[in-house]
């Protein structure tokens, strides 16, 4: 059984979505709500700078997979322009993440309005990588 037929990948596009999502997680958890992202999880600071590489690094190579995921759906479904893809990050996001970011209210106890920044943020930020993805396919 092969599980990934006619799947081609761009390492250009995949490297340039993963960039592109740690844009967008700089900006959301940044300038744009940080402050908020901060007082929803009870943060006072941030963690210590070699904490912060080694998580980024980590996260990294998390987004480097999320996007090579994301382009074989987008390929197996034949979606490959963007108004085509984003629907399919739509679909990603409200069938995996989504629901998984409600993990932090159900089991962490944490606010709704957590939630809620978590997920938009996981929203805008698949539907950068789709958008990326298609205009360098």
């Amino acid at each position: 059984m092969n599980l990934l037929p006619a799947v081609t990948v761009n390492y250009t596009a995949i490297v340039a979505a993963a960039v592109a999502s740690f844009v967008v997680g700089w900006l959301w958890y940044g300038p744009l709500f940080g402050k908020t992202w901060m007082k929803l999880t009870g943060m006072k600071e941030m963690g210590k700078k070699d904490d912060m590489m080694q998580s980024m690094v980590i996260m990294f190579v998390g987004t480097l997979i999320t996007a090579w995921v994301l382009s074989a759906f987008l390929q197996l479904t034949g979606s490959m322009t963007l108004s085509a893809a984003l629907p399919v990050a739509l679909w990603v996001w409200l069938g995996f993440q989504a629901p998984e970011a409600a993990g932090v209210v159900l089991w962490e106890g944490k606010s709704w309005n957590l939630f809620f920044l978590n997920a938009a943020q996981k929203l805008v930020n698949l539907l950068a990588i789709a958008a990326v993805l298609t205009y360098l396919k």
